[in-house]
């Protein structure tokens, strides 16, 4: 299952759009291991004014022009930019156990779409009935309000179950000790990384990275709040039918591996790798044979050097397996786990800024940084983000 993050302007929140009658009903599920591809995130961004949306309406010339006359005598008054209450007031949040189903119209007669997972979000359109319409992701259709918050329920809820990030847009951004330009450097993040906002100050904003928590410039960085949506009865189908596929693969590949090199090595047997996944083991077991070798900013060599991500990316290459060079967009990659509870050998979990492979019993190797090099450490030293299953 892949993530997608969708930068949603504000009027895509307020306006309200004509949709053919689909509807969602909630009922309470037992929990799995692999999330849905429901792990769809939204994400709203702040900064962006409302929109009008008008159809086949026509204004004359002579209006355009006392408008413009309007506007330049300074007696129009602009629209206010919507508040992140603004953009949390129109969610419409799952609480339930597991999911609640989304359905076509109003009842629990009508054909399900989709799911809304528990604290995942949708985007409220109108009521009926005690029946919320919504749109999530790629579907539209209505839920059981009693299953659901919205209005001002859902501002306090939405602060709890999203999460502030902010995206890098600067090639190298330095992170600060304290919020100032004349603090010293705690570490540096690339173009693109997503980092979680711990505080938000003037200008500035706490940030979690690996070598701490530390402050960057709101110049350089886009701040967003994610939410998971929901996952279309299609999309669903296509991610059993795709992780299917990679466990049978996965059983190949490592029977294939075993066959060539055999799993014994030193690091191995320093570290014991367990969990029921043979190509997630084969993984980790490669990967620990790297532990001490350097840390290096934006490198991919196992034993020169490497980044959280290109130790990542490195180990998996070794396996016929392409990803990308960033801690960011590792958080797409493969298919969502539930927790670390359910984490096998192989597993990326995914942090603030930095990613590590699971090995088991709780712990993970990683390139950490400079000081340390490629390490083991307790997979639950900082706030997991995610954790996704490549194989």
């Amino acid at each position: 299952m892949r993530f997608k993050t969708i930068r949603v302007a504000a009027c895509g929140l307020a306006t309200v759009l004509a949709f053919s009658g689909m509807s969602l009903t909630a009922e309470a599920a037992g929990s799995s291991s692999i999330l849905p591809s429901g792990g769809i995130n939204l994400a709203l961004s702040r900064g962006n004014s409302l929109s009008n949306v008008a159809t086949d309406t026509v204004m004359p010339i002579e209006a355009i022009i006392e408008w413009a006359t309007a506007e330049e005598a300074g007696l129009l008054i602009p629209e206010a930019e919507p508040t992140e209450e603004d953009l949390f007031r129109n969610l419409v949040i799952a609480q339930v156990t597991n999911y609640v189903n989304v359905r076509s119209i109003p009842s629990e007669e009508g054909e399900i779409v989709g799911k809304l997972y528990n604290n995942s979000v949708g985007t409220f359109i109108s009521e009926e009935n005690g029946w919320y319409q919504i749109t999530s992701g790629n579907v539209t259709g209505y839920v059981k309000g009693e299953f659901c918050v919205t209005g001002e329920d859902a501002v306090e809820l939405a602060r709890k179950v999203g999460t502030r990030i902010a995206t890098v847009n600067t090639t190298t951004l330095k992170v600060r000790t304290e919020p100032s330009l004349e603090a010293s450097v705690l570490g540096l993040v690339p173009l693109d990384d997503e980092l979680v906002v711990l505080e938000e100050t003037e200008g500035w904003v706490k940030v979690d990275v690996e070598e701490g928590n530390g402050w960057i410039s709101t110049d350089y960085a886009t701040l967003h709040s994610e939410f998971v949506q929901a996952e279309s009865r299609e999309e669903e189908a296509a991610r059993l039918a795709k992780e299917e596929e990679e466990r049978r693969r996965a059983r190949e590949a490592a029977a294939a591996k075993a066959a060539q090199s055999g799993s014994n090595n030193a690091a191995s047997q320093t570290y014991v790798v367990s969990g029921d996944s043979e190509m997630g083991s084969a993984v980790a077991e490669y990967a620990l044979q790297f532990v001490g070798n350097p840390y290096v900013y934006g490198g991919t060599s196992l034993t020169n050097g490497a980044d959280c991500s290109g130790f990542v990316m490195s180990v998996y290459a070794n396996f016929g397996v392409s990803l990308p060079h960033s801690s960011a967009a590792d958080r797409s990659q493969g298919a969502a786990v539930d927790g670390l509870s359910n984490a096998q050998p192989g597993d990326i979990v995914c942090y603030s800024g930095h990613v590590g492979l699971y090995i088991g019993n709780g712990q993970i190797v990683h390139a950490s940084n400079s000081r340390t090099g490629i390490i083991v450490s307790n997979a639950d030293y900082r706030k997991v983000l995610a954790v996704r299953r490549i194989f």
